[in-house]
Formats: C-alpha cells, structure tokens, sequence
C-alpha cells in the first residue's frame, strides 16, 4: 500500500530504479556524479497522511485505552502516537522562544562542490513536479527554502515506499529497511550517502524537523512486509501513521506555523495528522480491489465481521447491501478525519496553505467519487477528472487566503 504524501500528492503509480534498489541491498556509494545521474532518473512515491485534532483544550483520543485479558491497561494507537506530536512540537517551539540556543550544525558534506547541493534540490523538485503536480504547483508560493526543503523531504519519503511497493519490492528484506535506517541515521548526523541524501541533511540542519517520524515511516514499511490483515481499527490507524501521518509531522517543521496564528504547536500538528490519516484511508478504500489482488485487506476484521463480511466477500467483489453499509461508515471515518484537518491549515503560514487545502480539498474528492460509483471499489477506480480539479483549486486557494484567527483557536 503506497503511502499518502506530504498531506497531499495526486495518487500515481510508481516503480523502483535499479540504481537505488542496489545500493540498499549492497551499500554501494553514489558519491561519484555519473552514478548521481543514475539513481536521481530512477525514483518514485506516492500519496500523503494524519491526525486528529484536539477537542476543546485538552487532547482527546477516539479510541480508549484497551484492556488486555488479564485486566491490564494499555495505550491505543493514537495515544502513542501523541507522544511523538508533543515530541516534535516541543522542538519546534524550542526554536521559537531562542534560536541563538540553538546547536550551531556544521555545513553539509556533499561530494563535489555547492553546486552539486544545489543540483540535487532541483533533482527532488523535478521527481515532486512529475508525480505531484497539484501539490509543486501550490509550492510554487513558498519561499525558496521552504520549497527546496519540501522536495527533498516528498523524494525521501518517496524512495521510502518504494522499497516495498515499488516492481523491485520483492527484493526488500528487513535487514535491506534496516539498512535504509542506518542511512537515516547518517543523514541526521550530517553525513549523507548520495546526492538526494545531502539535499535532506541539508534540510534537516536548516529547519527543526525530529528523525522520529522519518523512523516510524521505515517502521510502517516493516509492517507491510509482515501484515496483511489489521484486526481492528486500532492496528489499522497506527499503520496508517507508519505510512502516512508521520509526514505531517515531518512537513509541518517546514512549511510553519503562521505567526499571528493563536492555536497551539501541538494542535497544528495534530490537524496535519489528521489529514495524513484521512488521505490514508482515502487510499485504502479507494484501492480495496487493488489490494485484495496482492492477498491484501487494508480494513478492520472485527468491523467486517459485524458487517456480516470476510475476506472471501472481498475477494469475491461483490456488491452487497451490506457492503454498501460497511463502506459507509469507513466513508464516514474519513471524512470527520478531514474535518479535524481543516481546523488546522488554516493556521499554517500563508505561502504554505495552498497546497495543502488543495490536498484536503482533492483526496477528500476521492470519497465522493466511490460513492458515485455506487461504492464498487472492487473493479472500478474512484478518481477525481481533471474538469473536476479546476472547479476544485480556485475554492482551495481561496480558502487558503483565510487568516488564523486572532481569538484562542477550539484546537488550542
């Protein structure tokens, strides 16, 4: 299952270069510029990810702490991921109150000269404008350094799924994913392996953005490699964060937070959350039909089984009453997660909102159009048209001319 991407990214097939694939599975060096060439032509990613946001001033959770048989008490998915949100949330407001505190980060070690780092921004630009146009176009509005520092963080995530939903994923092992981490490690630490890895490690000194996020998205492509059932929404959400709400949390650092905005850091940052988990489930419903063709089911057992349904429903196709009640709920699960995200875009800075109202806007769409295809997801793919889109961007962008408000926000 691809992921959701950077709040956004218009859905796209993907596959996997060569180049790239070896030098997870060998630890080849791509520091030589031919071999730059050669891995940068051939990457791909798909699709954007979230979280839901606060109710009234303190965080609340849909789900409630889970009792195990013998009694004890254990925290949901969504609990433990609240801890990487305040996580990520505490480093970004300790840059506001002194950046002079903060640690002063040695220059980048690209192999060749400045203009190789230079050349390896407008690399990620070119991937994110091939398979994200809406999304490069509403980037278009960000400063320079925002925008450079988004590329480099669609082509990591990018390069990410890949290894696991790309032509070549049958290649990928654990020990390859845990190889890829150690690179995260590498590039976190200012030592990038290849070109694309100096555009995000230059990016990761520049803007208070944590490697915890960028971790649990390896973790989400450990999690595909292993599992392919989820017994209930629980498990389901915490693969959707994996795959896809993780880089809220990653984009939020960069696109920030609007400076009259008077919403919590961590309500913004739930609102991203939301909206990668939204995006997220989007995908799984939209692609039930592709999936169970890979032996997949990307839904609740527990809720299939009240449905009346199984797996063999799905793998059959059918269309049933009880299908179309089941879908409606998922539908509706979606959609009150896209309601949380809205409360939140508005509170990023100005040049960022556009491209994320656009996501919402859009990927919210998708639903619309699975309804309209009387909810076969089995055989017919829910997209949005092209004439559909233009009606849909200028409502985005206008939406993204709304300022914060000046009173406390609900989300706070």
């Amino acid at each position: 299952m691809s992921v959701a991407l950077l709040w956004v990214v218009s859905p796209c097939e993907v596959s996997n270069g060569t180049g790239f694939l070896e030098s997870v599975r060998e630890g080849k060096s791509f520091f030589d510029s031919s071999r730059h060439r050669n891995l940068v032509s051939n990457e791909r990613i798909n699709r954007g990810g979230g979280k839901q946001t606060n109710n009234g001033r303190k965080f609340s959770v849909r789900s409630a702490i889970v009792a195990t048989p013998s009694g004890e008490r254990t925290m949901t998915s969504e609990q433990m991921v609240y801890d990487v949100v305040l996580r990520q949330a505490a480093l970004v407001k300790r840059q506001l109150r002194s950046t002079d505190e903060l640690e002063v980060k040695p220059d980048i070690p690209v192999p060749g000269n400045l203009g190789l780092l230079s050349e390896a921004y407008d690399r990620c630009g070119e991937v994110c404008a091939e398979y994200a146009k809406t999304f490069n176009l509403g980037t278009m509005l960000m400063t320079p350094e925002r925008r450079r520092a988004i590329w480099a963080i669609y082509v990591w995530c990018r390069r990410t799924d890949e290894l696991v939903d790309g032509p070549n994923a049958s290649y990928i092992t654990p020990a390859a994913l845990d190889r890829w981490e150690d690179r995260l490690e590498d590039v976190f630490n200012g030592r990038p392996f290849d070109m694309l890895d100096g555009a995000l490690s230059d990016t990761v000194s520049n803007f208070p953005v944590d490697i915890q996020p960028f971790r649990d998205m390896i973790e989400g492509m450990r999690m595909d490699l292993r599992k392919s059932r989820y017994k209930n929404f629980d498990e389901l959400y915490l693969y959707c964060y994996y795959v896809a709400g993780t880089v809220g949390l990653m984009s939020v650092p960069i696109m920030g937070i609007a400076p009259e905005s008077k919403a919590t850091t961590e309500s913004v940052y739930n609102a991203a959350l939301a909206l990668g988990i939204a995006n997220q489930l989007t995908n799984i419903l939209r692609d039930v039909g592709e999936d169970a063709r890979r032996g997949r089911v990307y839904l609740p057992q527990d809720e299939l089984a009240q449905a009346g349904l199984s797996d063999e429903d799905i793998f059959a196709g059918r269309v049933t009453d009880k299908w179309r009640i089941f879908m409606k709920k998922q539908i509706h699960r979606a959609r009150k997660f896209f309601d949380d995200a809205e409360k939140g875009v508005t509170e990023l800075s100005a040049a960022s909102r556009f491209p994320v109202w656009a996501s919402l806007v859009l990927y919210r769409k998708i639903l619309d159009e699975i309804e309209a295809n009387d909810y076969n997801n089995f055989t017919r793919r829910a997209y949005v048209s092209k004439s559909k889109k233009l009606i849909a961007l200028p409502i985005a962008y206008a939406k993204s001319l709304v300022p914060p408000t000046r009173t406390i926000s609900l989300l706070s």
